[in-house]
């Protein structure tokens, strides 16, 4: 089974930046698309990002220009840089196949911005 293990969330202010990392438990160089999804109090988790195994990339456009996803297929990792952030971005943010497996979901990293 497929663990993934979400990392680098934190409290920063407005204008800020944080680089997410995902870990997973096995070769994702098989996983065509890798995906970066958040929740926020109250609402639905939603897709932030998502690459493929040739490193084409889709963007919410709520995040689009300020955030960027990328995928390390020889270690096993995805990650996601957030500059930029703003309040609404607060929320915990999760890793997983696009489109998601429920038994793939972890912990996630929270991500606090707030002054």
């Amino acid at each position: 089974q497929v663990k993934l293990v979400e990392s680098g969330g934190g409290l920063v202010q407005p204008g800020g930046s944080l680089r997410l990392a995902c870990a997973v438990s096995r070769s994702i160089f098989s996983i065509n698309v890798m995906g970066w999804y958040r929740q926020a109090p109250g609402k639905e988790r939603e897709l932030v990002a998502r690459i493929t195994t040739g490193d084409i990339t889709y963007y919410a456009d709520s995040v689009k220009g300020r955030f960027t996803i990328s995928r390390d297929n020889a270690k096993n990792m995805v990650y996601l840089q957030l500059n930029s952030l703003k309040p609404e971005d607060t929320a915990v943010y999760y890793c997983n196949k696009y489109l998601p497996v429920s038994y793939y979901w972890g912990q996630g990293t929270q991500v606090t911005v707030s002054s």
